[in-house]
Formats: structure tokens, sequence, C-alpha cells
């Protein structure tokens, strides 16, 4: 009986323990963030950024069901000053990148992080906040193809991958906005430079698509950017640099898982053969942001067959 009554007062004391643990790691976390951006915009708590997520799945989740007895919107010219828009935001991305690294002597191989405020190192870190940012803003990705009614490119490697860039890049913003984060940061820019380009330029139409030939040349790229990621990151290992190593694990993890994703629809868009062809070019799960349709496609807008896939608006 002894053992009996001494049992809820030793799991009282055990809970009591775990809390207070959990609270001193809490705490012992947010001691070790990097000051330079903690009152910068979305950096002072993890929950406006959990909110856009969480709002951003049940716009993937309800979406659909809102648009099911709707038109497609028709969006060429919002599609193109969005995809050029996001090529200028990358570009200025990269370029903060190179030129801040280059001049503050960044080593491709290890470099700590530095949380002093040189000019330098707080143009890295100002780079990088941005990049965080366009990550939420490419969930209008998502919003664009679900408004015109492309739900089957909403697949997801999609959802996976916008909606996890944009939660974790957070905790990267607000541990390590510099060092070695700064080397998969600017090759993604540089790359999405180059895809939303690809998707700017599909959403002229038609009559560009016979230029596009190389669309499944950004999904290879894609792919050696993952290898590239998962090679840079196993040196820094070997090589003991000081960066956390959890962070490095956590990466490499996270490269295979989008290396199979992609491997998976690179194999089933150009490598399985295709029943029919619908003139529809795709890309990283996605069809191009644009708005390419046949030349003989018909489209129906109120009711009335518009030729050359050409409704009134666009």
């Amino acid at each position: 009986m002894g053992l009996l009554d001494s049992q809820p007062g030793s799991v009282l004391n055990a809970m009591s323990t775990a809390l207070n643990d959990t609270v001193e790691f809490y705490r012992w976390t947010w001691s070790i963030a990097d000051k330079r951006v903690e009152n910068w915009p979305l950096m002072q708590s993890p929950w406006p950024t959990l909110s856009i997520s969480t709002l951003y799945l049940l716009f993937v989740w309800l979406g659909p069901k809102w648009m099911k007895d709707r038109e497609p919107f028709q969006m060429r010219l919002v599609l193109i000053i969005y995809n050029f828009g996001m090529v200028l935001l990358n570009l200025f991305i990269f370029r903060e990148l190179f030129m801040g690294s280059y001049n503050a002597g960044y080593s491709y191989i290890c470099q700590t992080v530095d949380y002093s405020n040189n000019v330098n190192e707080v143009r890295i870190a100002a780079a990088l906040w941005w990049y965080f940012v366009s990550k939420g803003v490419e969930y209008l990705d998502t919003v664009f193809f679900i408004l015109r009614k492309k739900n089957n490119q909403v697949s997801f490697l999609h959802v996976y991958h916008h909606c996890t860039m944009f939660t974790l890049w957070w905790i990267g913003i607000k541990w390590v906005a510099g060092g070695q984060a700064f080397f998969g940061a600017q090759m993604n820019s540089f790359i999405h430079v180059i895809m939303y380009s690809y998707y700017g330029l599909t959403a002229f139409g038609p009559w560009i698509q016979k230029y596009l030939w190389w669309k499944r040349y950004l999904t290879m790229l894609q792919l050696v950017q993952f290898h590239v990621t998962i090679g840079h990151t196993a040196l820094s290992l070997y090589t003991d640099c000081p960066f956390p190593k959890w962070m490095h694990w956590a990466l490499i993890a996270y490269a295979i898982s989008f290396i199979f994703l992609f491997l998976n629809f690179y194999t089933r868009t150009y490598n399985e053969p295709k029943q029919s062809k619908t003139g529809k070019t795709a890309m990283n799960g996605i069809s191009a942001n644009g708005a390419i349709k046949s030349e003989k496609q018909l489209v129906l807008e109120n009711g009335k067959p518009q030729k050359n896939g050409k409704p009134k608006g666009e």
C-alpha cells in the first residue's frame, strides 16, 4: 500500500520537473536568439508565421470548394506582374547575399555566424530576412492556381515545399541569420530568378511556348541544388564547422525528402508516356504559373466559346 500511496506524488513530481525543464529550455533558446533581428517584422514571435501558414493550409483545403461552382479567374496581367516581381525580389536577395558575403570574406566551406552589428553582417542578415519573407509571398503561387481552378497542380510536393520553407526559415532567421545559412539561400534565390522568369514568360500566352523548350532543365537544376546542399552540409559536418549540428542533420534529411519528391515528379512528367498533349507545361510539381493554352483549345467564358485559348480580359 505504501508504494501505491507514493505513486501519485511521484508522478506529480516528475510532471513538475519535466514542465520546469521545458520552461527553462524555452527561456534558454530565446536567450541565444539573434538580438539583431528580434524587433524586425514577424520575428518577435513564431505565432504570426504559424498563423499565416495555417491560413494557407485552410485556403488549400477550402479554396477549391469555394471555386467549385465558379468560373476560373483570368489573371494574365496579374501573373506577369507577380512573376517578374518575384524575379526582381530574388535577384535583389541574391545580389545582397553575394555582395555581403564577398565583402565580409565569407568561406563557402565553413562560415560561423557573426552576431555583431558589422555592416556586412547586418546586410547578410537583412537579405536572409527578405528571403524568408519571399517564401511567404510565394504562397500566392498556390492562391493563383486555385483561383484559376488548376487544382491538379496543387500537389503534395507543391504544398509541402511552400509551407515548410516559409515556416522553417523563421527558425533560421531567429537563430542563425548569417554564417552557413547564406549558402543555401543564395543558391536558391539564383535558381528562383530563372524559375520565375520562366513562369513570367509562360504568362504571355501560347505564342511564346515554342521558346520554352528548356522547362525540364529547371527541374534538373532543382535536383542539382538539393545534391549540392547535401554535399555542402556533409562537408561542414566532416570539418566540424562550428554551426548547430542538429540544423545540419535536419537540412540533410529535408533535402533528401525533396530529392525523392522531385525525382518522382520528374519521372511522371518527362519519362512516363503521356496519353495526350494538353499544351500545358509543368515544373516543380506545378504547371508554370502562367497562362499557356493550346492554340486550338476553346475556352468557355460567360457561355461563349473563344478561339485561340484567349478569353476576354486576358
